[in-house]
């Protein structure tokens, strides 16, 4: 299906209870993707995932829109890198719902998450991204993201993790 001459890239506005549905929809869809973990989200990260994003400073999700359909989102985190000593946004999830990918969305998001990120003083983006997800990675590359690594020699940073509590 062709992306409308309607496709809108906004802010969502947490406490607003349609986009705060469009973020839980999307997000179903991105963790019952085999890149998400094939697995639904739990009823409480269903319950509490948007009022928990709210009160975190810096947060933000964009919703990409298809007319009245929301299709896509990018959710990004504020933090801080200590070598450049300034802010930095990470992003955290991106999702495009299967019948509109392949169509630019994600750039475009990321074109504005790259502005947001200049207007806070921003050093950088930083995301994580599966090895196998090669549509995703194909993406992020044409956006200008590389393999972080500080000198050849000792090669690419690993995204590990540590589930606790």
């Amino acid at each position: 299906m062709p992306v409308s001459q309607e496709l809108l890239i906004r802010r969502a506005d947490y406490p607003d209870a349609s986009d705060a549905a469009a973020i839980i929809r999307l997000m179903q869809a991105y963790a019952q993707d085999p890149m998400g973990g094939g697995e639904p989200l739990s009823e409480d990260a269903v319950n509490h995932l948007v009022p928990g994003l709210a009160q975190i400073p810096g947060a933000f999700t964009l919703l990409a829109s298809d007319g009245e359909e929301a299709i896509g989102l990018v959710t990004c985190l504020e933090g801080f890198s200590t070598f450049r000593c300034k802010p930095l946004l990470n992003i955290h999830d991106v999702i495009v719902l299967p019948s509109h990918r392949g169509k630019g969305i994600v750039g475009q998001m990321l074109e504005q998450v790259e502005r947001i990120a200049l207007e806070r003083g921003c050093c950088k983006l930083t995301l994580e991204v599966l090895e196998g997800n090669t549509a995703a990675r194909r993406a992020y590359g044409k956006a200008g993201f590389t393999d972080y690594m500080l000198l050849p020699e000792t090669g690419k940073a690993i995204f590990q993790h540590k589930l606790i509590g």
